[in-house]
């Protein structure tokens, strides 16, 4: 029984490879990668998104970004590889897609929060975009923070550092975002997660407020300084 399915295994690896292998040793249309990367196997989405040479139009747009969560690792992981190239060339194709973005920033994969935190940086001066986006993101945010505040990280319970996790990059973007947002609304945020226990956490907090020439934070700004962590006090 562990021999065949090895040999299953063996099998659907080869075929996979093959299909890969296939897409980039021959010459294929714009058309047929989207359409590869729209309803094509794993190994054939993740090919055809590396092949791709262009994101022209809000129909691929569609494609792209419903490949970028709710599917297979290795592709969402692809899709976030190119996903900074295509904003940048284009960003006006990605200001409707806020809600996906958001689930993306927290993936389970540390790559693909980084990714697409560095293809959003060329969403910054679309007004159209940063309403929407930044609301979202500090309501999640705060949520988060609020929890996290409470939390006994010696625990090390699955939960907590789940949440731990989304908060580091959501924290993440709002540093990256700080223009883009009322100083009142990040000062609500700080105010709870300069608390929390994970030292990360605080490191984003401090990198945050680094980055605001505001003096109603300097209390904030003062506390962290102090901070018993190195990281944190570095900032």
């Amino acid at each position: 029984m562990k021999s065949n399915n090895s040999e299953i295994l063996y099998n659907k690896h080869k075929k996979d490879f093959e299909q890969a292998l296939n897409i980039y040793e021959n010459e294929y249309s714009h058309e047929d990668l989207v359409q590869y990367l729209n309803s094509g196997s794993v190994a054939e989405k993740q090919a055809a998104v590396i092949k791709l040479d262009k994101i022209s139009n809000k129909s691929d747009a569609d494609i792209l970004i419903n490949n970028l969560t709710g599917c297979d690792g290795k592709i969402r992981e692809a899709v976030s590889f190119r996903l900074m190239e295509f904003v940048k060339e284009n960003p006006d194709l990605f200001v409707n897609y806020s809600n996906i973005f958001l689930e993306a920033i927290i993936d389970i994969n540390g790559n693909i929060c980084r990714n697409t935190i560095n293809a959003l940086k060329y969403m910054r001066n679309i007004s159209e975009f940063n309403q929407n986006f930044c609301n979202s993101l500090i309501k999640r945010t705060l949520e988060l923070a609020k929890k996290a505040k409470t939390f006994d990280i010696q625990d090390g319970k699955y939960k907590i550092n789940k949440e731990i996790f989304k908060l580091y990059w959501y924290l993440e973007t709002i540093s990256e975002f700080t223009e883009c947002i009322e100083a009142d609304k990040i000062a609500a945020i700080v105010e709870q997660s300069k608390d929390v226990e994970d030292y990360t956490i605080r490191e984003k907090t401090a990198k945050i407020l680094s980055k605001l020439k505001n003096d109603g934070l300097s209390t904030m700004k003062e506390e962290l300084k102090n901070d018993e962590n190195y990281y944190v006090r570095r900032i």
